[in-house]
């Protein structure tokens, strides 16, 4: 297989610094060479470029921290994946969680996705909801069309994630407003009570069901949808995530499938972090998207 990885160094859209040091991480983890030994062929894209915070006005526009600065990395992001090709698998890193407001639309390649969102949080706040602005808490809402109409329009004209197209999984933590837009819309979520109950084997494939017949699948994948003993160098850990073999059976199940086309892994803070460990769970959760078994 033909694998792309770009690097999206940003943390404008998060309330700490030290995303933007991930996708360096994620390479010194050996993201690269972990799936060249899988037999596939790796091209490193680099890096967009993103501004550095200190030297812009931290609320650029409507309220909305750093929004013009992550709408520039975003776009950035989506046209250097979108010339890739559909035979293509890019891996984006970043960096914070709003960098998918570019990556899924540039990984799109224009058809119709399905999204599976691996978060402690739904990230479906809006602008009008968020207490915040921190946009790393809205990607998923612009990513359905809702909120800053720039934000929402990255991509190909008229291009959107169709709410009933995604699903969330491991989700634990959600504002009460954004809970009501999550709802409103229709999204399937797994929170942790259901896969407590329901077992992430059942959860992998009902939601290969549920997003059966699409020709495009994306999967875009937070360290802190892992519990923390598991990935301590992340932003905003909430207890009570994803085990280490939750996180793997899944992504095994997943690549069983053969029908995920495209991956996101974000949120990996190397500042938090012990030893780069957060860094080195996420490289081996990619490989076994791509191929790495036991046996």
């Amino acid at each position: 297989m033909d694998i792309s990885i770009l690097g999206i160094p940003m943390d404008l859209g998060a309330g700490r610094r030290g995303v933007d040091m991930g996708p360096g991480a994620l390479r010194n983890a050996r993201l690269n060479a972990a799936l060249r030994e899988l037999g596939h062929r790796v091209t490193d894209l680099g890096d967009v470029p993103v501004t550095i915070p200190e030297t812009v006005d931290r609320l650029e526009s409507q309220g909305l921290v750093f929004r013009g600065s992550i709408l520039d990395a975003c776009t950035h992001a989506y046209r250097r994946l979108g010339v890739l090709g559909p035979q293509v698998f890019p891996i984006s890193i970043g960096g914070d969680h709003s960098v998918s407001m570019g990556t899924v639309p540039g990984a799109s390649q224009g058809k119709r996705t399905g999204l599976i969102w691996i978060d402690a949080h739904t990230d479906y706040n809006t602008p009008g909801s968020s207490e915040s602005g921190n946009i790393h808490g809205m990607p998923v809402a612009h990513l359905t069309g809702l909120g800053d109409p720039q934000l929402s329009s990255i991509g190909a004209a008229g291009w959107h994630i169709q709410p009933q197209d995604i699903v969330m999984i491991g989700i634990r933590s959600v504002d009460s407003a954004e809970r009501a837009l999550v709802r409103e819309a229709g999204i399937k979520v797994y929170t942790m009570k259901d896969i407590d109950q329901l077992g992430i084997t059942r959860i992998a494939h009902e939601t290969l069901e549920r997003l059966s017949g699409l020709e495009r699948l994306h999967a875009s994948f937070d360290a802190d949808a892992l519990d923390p003993s598991v990935c301590p160098g992340v932003g905003t850990p909430v207890p009570g995530g994803l085990s280490y073999r939750e996180g793997h059976l899944l992504m095994e199940l997943l690549a069983e499938s053969r029908r995920v086309t495209s991956l996101d892994i974000v949120e990996v803070n190397p500042a938090l972090d012990t030893r780069n460990a957060t860094a080195e769970v996420m490289v081996g959760m990619a490989a076994s998207l791509l191929g790495q078994q036991i046996m």
